[in-house]
């Protein structure tokens, strides 16, 4: 059963905690639409102008660099909602948002939003809250882009992916995602993914089929990230 507008507001970090009144009333600014698979919902260098949540489906947030290579930042699934900095700063989208399944979306338009803000001084707290935690998960990845080795990365950010997008089953945790949708998580080249996820196949640490990783020992993956790595183990791309 698809997910209400209030119930998408209540479970977002954006609105977690607020009062049902204020809820409500941020739920009756929101308008719903469908959106096919493959359908842009916005472009980088678009208006920010609406903050999105997901009914169902699955969205991808992703960033390409002038030359055209592209790079997966975040996948937003039912309960999830994305857009809120140019939302707040009404600046052009840092970013793309595509629906990689077909997906029903609610909308809140930023004039309407900060018309209901400059009334609820909660919600204003609420939005601070969320500005210092995305400032907080930007500064992780500069730092994990900087400091770690690449096995590093990749055990962490398949973790990671386990954690928000994974599906427990009696093999261990499963991701529905390719080997070349985690190398542009990462800014690698899907050779040198599948070099190392080959080794951890190898090591019984997760198995591999067409479009999904099964995380099978995940103390393992955890293990390699707080290994220091040689140098001349490192591969770059």
């Amino acid at each position: 059963m698809p997910l209400s507008a209030q119930t998408i507001l209540e479970r977002t970090r954006l609105f977690r905690g607020l009062p049902a009144a204020t809820i409500q009333r941020i739920s009756a600014l929101s308008v719903r639409r469908f959106y096919s698979h493959g359908a842009i919902v916005f472009s980088r260098a678009d208006p920010g102008d609406a903050l999105y949540g997901v009914v169902t489906g699955k969205i991808r947030i992703s960033a390409s660099s002038p030359s055209g290579r592209e790079l997966f930042l975040n996948i937003m699934e039912p309960g999830d909602t994305f857009g809120e900095i140019a939302l707040l700063d009404g600046r052009c989208r840092t970013a793309t948002a595509s629906a990689t399944a077909p997906s029903e979306l609610i909308i809140i338009k930023r004039d309407h939003f900060l018309e209901l803000l400059k009334r609820e001084p909660e919600l204003v707290r609420h939005v601070v809250q969320l500005l210092c935690e995305r400032i907080r998960w930007t500064s992780g990845l500069a730092e994990e882009s900087a400091l770690l080795s690449v096995p590093e990365r990749l055990a962490r950010r398949l973790l990671s992916l386990g954690q928000l997008h994974g599906h427990e089953t009696p093999n261990g945790v499963e991701l529905s995602i390719s080997q070349e949708e985690v190398a542009r998580f990462l800014g690698l080249t899907r050779q040198v993914v599948n070099q190392y996820l080959q080794n951890w196949k190898i090591q019984g640490c997760l198995t591999l089929g067409r479009g999904k990783i099964v995380i099978v020992d995940e103390h393992a993956l955890r293990e390699v990230v707080a290994a220091p790595t040689p140098l001349d183990d490192k591969v770059t791309p």
